[in-house]
């Protein structure tokens, strides 16, 4: 067991990782307070871009401030398109939309969400203990609406822009999840069908303590489905996985976790109790149909007089993330500006970090 702790220690974490985060070669992970989004470029220097997930409420900035440093000033994607419509994910969506005028794509069973159709199911406080659990019935949960711009994605498994990619459905923590997957090299955006850091701890999140973990329990409505998507993204065997929360992770230790959650995940990852854990919501293509009653918690009062407190963490927390967002931003300006004058010049991603050569990324002659 202390072997292991160390080893968790060694690994990445919220001190020793940047906000925007080289994944592979044209993928980027943007960490938004504790919520991943990325941008994904068609060719590995050159090309379209896109941008998948839109971050918390209120992020659409910082979102362009980064496009802006990645791609060059007025960088516009060429699509924005969804992993699924949960606030933390598509909390900036009508304001980027908006602005740089581009579709919306998003699985047909996702369209009420972002539509102003339907709300969620709503969350579970009850499932998994820890104050984001708690705090998650305060969480946003109203329908966006960019239906003049959503469009289905495509039912071949195509993805739009990006020819080397394809999506995989992942339902479970939402009705119409999905997944990225680019099988050249393996590399697998998954959203929320699985995450890299306890999501259910506010200690976990800050920190951002790297380990394989199930799909958030306060937002998963269906756990059946939700198993059935970590059974269908182990299969694939991701060389790299970057996440909806957390630090991206690859090689030996994430497949063997992500093997390990598949096997074992109903006692890795289904609560022991909840609302949703018995009997999933039922959603189709016009949204919310039915949800199971509340589930009641003995720990509620306990769980009230805590969220005071929590609230004024997260709040801390934001603060000081806005604030060290801002001078990251001005500090990497000043030191990668050289790149991208001139990123011909270059025969690999001008943002591939200095130790790519160490072997971890799995080119094609190490698949």
């Amino acid at each position: 067991m202390s072997e292991y702790l160390d080893h968790l220690k060694a690994r990445p974490n919220r001190a020793t990782t940047p906000e925007l985060q080289f994944v592979a070669p044209g993928v980027w992970a943007l960490r938004n307070v504790f919520v991943n989004l990325f941008f994904v470029r068609q060719g590995y220097n050159t090309g379209p871009w896109v941008l998948i997930d839109a971050g918390l409420p209120g992020a659409a900035g910082k979102i362009r401030r980064t496009a802006e440093q990645l791609f060059g000033p007025d960088a516009r994607p060429e699509a924005i398109i969804l992993t699924h419509g949960h606030f933390d994910h598509a909390g900036a969506l009508e304001s980027l939309a908006n602005y740089w005028n581009v579709p919306v794509y998003a699985h047909p069973l996702e369209m009420p969400y972002i539509t102003g159709r339907s709300s969620y199911p709503p969350p579970d406080p009850t499932a998994g203990g820890g104050a984001m659990a708690w705090l998650s019935g305060l969480y946003p949960k109203h329908p966006y609406d960019v239906s003049r711009r959503a469009q289905p994605l495509p039912d071949d498994g195509s993805v739009p822009v990006l020819t080397d990619w394809r999506w995989v459905f992942t339902p479970g923590h939402s009705p119409g999840h999905v997944s990225f997957f680019r099988e050249s090299d393996r590399v697998l955006i998954a959203g929320d069908a699985f995450v890299t850091t306890q999501q259910e701890s506010a200690l976990a999140v800050w920190e951002q303590r790297q380990e394989v973990h199930g799909p958030p329990r306060y937002f998963t409505c269906d756990w059946e489905s939700a198993r059935r998507s970590v059974e269908r993204l182990a299969r694939l065997q991701p060389a790299v996985a970057a996440t909806g929360h957390g630090i991206p992770m690859r090689g030996a230790v994430l497949q063997r976790e992500l093997t390990e959650l598949a096997q074992h995940f109903r006692e890795l990852a289904v609560p022991a109790a909840g609302r949703y854990v018995d009997a999933p919501a039922v959603a189709d293509e016009s949204g919310v149909r039915a949800v199971p009653p509340p589930a009641h918690d003995a720990r509620l009062p306990w769980i009230l007089g805590g969220l005071a407190a929590t609230i004024g963490l997260g709040i801390g927390i934001w603060l000081s993330q806005r604030d060290e967002g801002r001078k990251s931003y001005k500090r990497y300006r000043r030191h990668r500006q050289h790149h991208l004058d001139d990123p011909a010049a270059y025969s690999v991603d001008p943002f591939t970090p200095v130790d790519e050569t160490d072997g971890w990324f799995p080119g094609p002659q190490n698949l």
